[in-house]
């Protein structure tokens, strides 16, 4: 099955489209992409935000490791740096905080029919690309590679097997979870 997706692209797009679309409706009935619930994220007052990325890193590192594990998956990090990770997270952060949206969940708002999520997401996010494009020639080797780490994933960086991270990683995110819930957070 795997040679048949790598090898027909359109399979691969109406599969990204499908697997998109139910990641945001998965996104609206969890209540993060609605204003109210983002900006209380941000101001620390309710993590739904929170519980539900966590939810996914669970689901996502168990998930892929295990089909890893018996041959299904493989994994292709891309390279990474310091300075990519600090602009990155610069541009990111901005945008959540100006706009209260996430690229995740400015998509699933504008398919619930939000305005705001439509004019000042999508057009932000496509001035901010076009931007970004545009300077990259000259951000790249003065800031974006500064500190490059390479293609490495945590267990390649701890030099330890992908389970030793995972399990434990995984239950402490588990922990953090339940924390939250009971803390009513």
């Amino acid at each position: 099955m795997l040679t048949t997706v790598h090898s027909k692209k359109g399979l691969q797009l109406t599969m990204g489209l499908i697997l998109g679309m139910l990641f945001g409706f998965l996104l609206q009935k969890g209540g993060v992409t609605n204003y109210d619930v983002i900006i209380g994220q941000l101001l620390l007052a309710d993590f739904t935000v929170l519980k539900v990325m966590l939810s996914a890193v669970i689901t996502g590192m168990l998930g892929i490791h295990f089909l890893r594990r018996i041959g299904l998956a493989q994994l292709h990090p891309k390279p990474g740096s310091v300075g990519t990770s600090v602009v990155g997270g610069l541009l990111f952060g901005v945008g959540f905080a100006v706009l209260g949206y996430c690229p995740g969940t400015v998509a699933g708002a504008v398919g619930q029919g939000y305005l705001d999520a439509l004019c000042g997401g999508v057009v932000g996010i496509l001035v901010g690309a076009g931007i970004f494009a545009a300077l990259y020639p000259k951000l790249n080797q003065p800031i974006l590679s500064r500190g490059d780490f390479g293609e490495l994933t945590l267990p390649q960086m701890l030099k330890l097997p992908a389970e030793i991270v995972v399990v434990p990683v995984s239950v402490l995110l588990i922990v953090l979870l339940l924390f939250l819930e009971k803390a009513g957070l």
